[in-house]
């Protein structure tokens, strides 16, 4: 009954003229960018988040949270038509919605991502909506000791959960860290690693790091792709799904709702992990998994229902712990301090109308995606006809004027540049950059937190571990690493013996 009482106060809120126009403008813009390759929402939020400042907190985030899970929509488009994931989580979806539309089904595809994306969104809505609250109210026993073991489990979740070398992943968190410590000590006044550059006193800031790690690095990495995109069109037809195909389509969309909702909650999981992880399951147990790469509409269904079941649940630690999952939640964190919010369980009780406004506007954005989408096809057809050496100029400009509107500083739209030629590095290297955004956010986070136990503590670091709490995470922590790290040194060892047997 109590769970009817705060969807209630948040429909309230979210039906509101004002945030119906921003939830619209969201799910529409963030359809946009997940059908243009080479943006994503993690630039595109750091570029809007100045436009923020003008706006009320509520609409603000509902407009933000419209752009991350119509980005999933719209990445699905992209990969079914062109065989190019306009968003990350879309890359599994391009295996068999291209061969979909290869055998003129192209309608079909599209039909069910959209289908299975509003009954993920909508399933996911009402975890999040039943579920933050009993953890809101576990988070208000958190002391300083407890939030710093969280933030730790957190890093540690997202390395375990990255895809490609541990080391790697390791070295971007820390990497991360130590970006997230550069500026003036609070505590005792003193610069730390400025190197005597008066803008870096207090700072770098995120937006500057985002735009130029996801931004300007994924515009470079795409402009080194030539040739032709072949764009599916003239069979965009046969939106309807026949009921065999939805009989088939069903199983596939609730398991994916399901493991999206579970996954989206873990640090460094969220949408993408969600849907590597829905396409696995779905080509194991499929009766025939020789179909799977050939234009099975169960590799569409399953993906895409995680996807943006995984994307909404990513807002529960946000909301109830104050600790973002993925570095699209590490964007919406500097919104909410943007606003002077507070992200973690207070939130609950100090601004409800925020708290279930959100939630309740995200069913809203997910029937806006299904009304809106499928009409609009014909419009991001077109869109994708658009050759990319005419969109990044736009991109770039946008983006530089997102990042100097921030403070009005040139050497903000400089160290953007640095950290996009630093995040194509890093792709070359094969180096994950969101673990990178997680260390920095909570960087300072964990230190302030460090401080703060060990000065109520009176300096007696044994704190960490005689708070159950806080023991139990540190141990969940040590046992995530331990299990993907046996596995790396067995076979190292192995490929050592097998090169000295040679």
């Amino acid at each position: 009954m109590e769970l009817l009482t705060n969807l209630g106060i948040g429909l309230d809120v979210a039906l509101t003229f004002q945030n119906l126009f921003f939830c619209f403008a969201g799910v529409l813009l963030g359809t946009l960018i997940g059908v243009l390759p080479g943006i994503g929402p993690v630039p595109t939020i750091a570029m809007l988040l100045p436009i923020t400042y003008a706006l009320p907190p509520v609409s603000a985030l509902i407009m933000l949270a419209g752009i991350y899970y119509g980005a999933q929509y719209g990445g699905s488009t992209t990969a079914i038509l062109v065989n190019l994931p306009g968003e990350s989580s879309s890359v599994v979806t391009c295996i068999d919605g291209y061969q979909m539309a290869r055998r003129g089904k192209a309608g079909k595809a599209l039909s069910v991502a959209a289908i299975g994306s509003f009954i993920a969104g909508t399933f996911a809505t009402i975890v999040v909506a039943a579920f933050a609250p009993p953890l809101a109210e576990f988070a208000l026993k958190f002391g300083p000791a407890e939030y710093f073991s969280l933030m730790v489990l957190g890093l540690i979740s997202a390395v375990v959960l990255a895809s490609g070398s541990l080391l790697k992943a390791i070295a971007m968190i820390v990497l991360g860290l130590l970006l997230g410590i550069i500026g003036t000590d609070v505590n005792s006044g003193l610069q730390r690693y400025t190197f005597g550059i008066p803008e870096m006193s207090d700072g770098i800031g995120f937006v500057v790091v985002a735009m130029g790690l996801f931004g300007f690095a994924e515009i470079i990495v795409n402009l080194e792709h030539k040739g032709d995109r072949e764009v599916f069109t003239e069979n965009v037809t046969g939106l309807w799904l026949k009921w065999h195909e939805f009989k088939e389509a069903l199983p596939a969309i609730l398991r994916g709702t399901g493991i999206g909702s579970v996954l989206g909650i873990l640090p460094g999981g969220g949408a993408l992990l969600s849907a590597f992880a829905s396409y696995t399951i779905e080509k194991k147990i499929a009766k025939d998994p020789s179909r799977f790469g050939k234009g099975a509409i169960e590799g569409v269904a399953g993906p895409e229902s995680a996807n943006n079941a995984g994307s909404q649940a990513s807002f529960i630690p946000l909301l109830t712990l104050g600790i973002p999952s993925n570095a699209v939640m590490a964007l919406m964190v500097g919104a909410m301090t943007i606003h002077s919010i507070q992200p973690g369980p207070q939130v609950m009780t100090s601004n409800p109308q925020l708290f279930w406004g959100l939630i309740a506007s995200m069913w809203i954005g997910n029937l806006m995606l299904v009304v809106l989408n499928l009409p609009l096809i014909g419009i991001w057809v077109k869109l994708l006809k658009v050759p990319y050496r005419l969109l990044y100029p736009a991109i770039l400009m946008f983006c530089c004027i997102g990042v100097y509107s921030l403070q009005n500083n040139v050497f903000d739209v400089i160290m953007t540049v640095v950290f996009g030629v630093i995040g194509w590095v890093f792709v070359k290297l094969e180096c994950e950059p969101a673990p990178l955004l997680l260390g920095f956010i909570l960087g300072p986070l964990m230190e302030e937190n460090l401080r703060r136990a060990l000065l109520l503590s009176r300096g007696d670091a044994t704190v960490f571990f005689t708070r159950p709490l806080s023991l139990g995470m540190l141990v969940v922590a040590g046992l995530l690493l331990l299990v993907i790290v046996l596995p790396n040194v067995r076979r190292k060892r192995e490929e050592a013996f097998h090169e000295e047997a040679a």
